[in-house]
C-alpha cells in the first residue's frame, strides 16, 4: 500500500513539474526593427490585458479594428478577455465569490473579448504590473490577427454583449470558452505565443507568470539590439 501511495505521489509530482516546465515557442517572426509596434501587457494583479495604440489596428481594417474605431475617444485601447458574465459584472468581487466558482469549474463558459478606449500608453503606478514589448509589423499583425480571431462572427459580425456603467468599455461576443483549464491569462499568453514569444502555458494562470515570460522576451529583444560589445 505505502509503495503504491509514493508512485501516485511520484506520479502526481512528475505531471506537476511538467505542467509548470510545459513550453511553448511561437512562430519564427523578424525581430523588431526602427518600425516596431510597441504593446504593453498590464495586470491588476490577478488578470492581464494588452494595451496598444489604436492606430496599427486601424490599419489593418477588418472586424477588430471596426470596433475599435467606434470607442470612444482616446489614443490607444486596453483589450483583454474572460468569462460572459463574471468579467463583465462591475460589483464588488466579494459579492461574485459563486459566479466566480461556476466560472472556473463550469465547462464550456460563454466568454466576451473587451475594448476600452485608453487616453494613451504610459506607465502603471506598479512598474512590476506592466511590460512593454516591441514586435515587428508582422508580429504585430500576428497577435491583432490572433485577437481578431477570438470575436464570434457567426452571426454577420461580431454581438456587443453588454456595455461597462462608464460608457466606454464594450464587451463583445467570443466564440472561445472560459473554465479553469483556460483562464483570462491562459487567453493573454496565447495571444503573445501567436505574436512569437515563448510562453509557459501551465504557469500562465498565474499574471505574473505572463510578465514573466513578456519580460523576458523584451530583454531579449534589447540584448539582440544592443551595440557590439554590451
Amino acid at each position: 500500500m505505502g509503495g503504491a501511495i509514493r508512485i501516485l505521489i511520484a506520479g502526481l509530482i512528475g505531471a506537476i513539474l511538467g505542467l509548470v516546465s510545459w513550453t511553448e515557442q511561437g512562430p519564427a517572426l523578424p525581430p523588431p526593427g526602427p518600425d516596431a509596434v510597441t504593446v504593453s501587457i498590464e495586470s491588476n494583479g490577478f488578470h492581464t490585458d494588452l494595451v496598444m495604440d489604436r492606430a496599427p489596428l486601424l490599419a489593418r481594417g477588418g472586424p477588430l479594428a471596426e470596433r475599435v474605431a467606434a470607442l470612444a475617444p482616446g489614443e490607444a485601447v486596453r483589450i483583454g478577455w474572460g468569462d460572459a458574465r463574471f468579467y463583465v459584472d462591475q460589483t464588488p468581487i466579494m459579492g461574485r465569490l459563486p459566479d466566480g466558482a461556476r466560472a472556473l469549474f463550469a465547462r464550456g463558459n460563454a466568454s466576451v473579448l473587451m475594448l476600452s478606449p485608453v487616453a494613451r500608453m504610459r506607465p502603471v503606478r506598479d512598474p512590476e504590473r506592466q511590460v512593454r514589448i516591441r514586435l515587428s509589423p508582422e508580429a504585430f499583425e500576428a497577435l491583432a490577427a490572433r485577437i481578431e480571431a477570438s470575436l464570434d462572427v457567426s452571426e454577420g459580425g461580431p454581438r456587443l454583449v453588454a456595455t461597462a456603467p462608464d460608457g466606454r468599455t464594450r464587451f463583445y461576443a467570443s466564440h472561445e470558452t472560459f473554465w479553469i483549464g483556460r483562464m483570462c491569462n491562459r487567453w493573454t499568453a496565447e495571444v503573445l505565443s501567436a505574436a512569437g514569444l515563448t510562453v509557459h502555458p501551465g504557469r500562465a494562470p498565474v499574471a505574473a507568470s505572463v510578465l514573466a515570460d513578456a519580460r523576458a522576451e523584451a530583454r531579449a529583444a534589447t540584448l539582440d539590439t544592443g551595440a557590439p560589445g554590451d
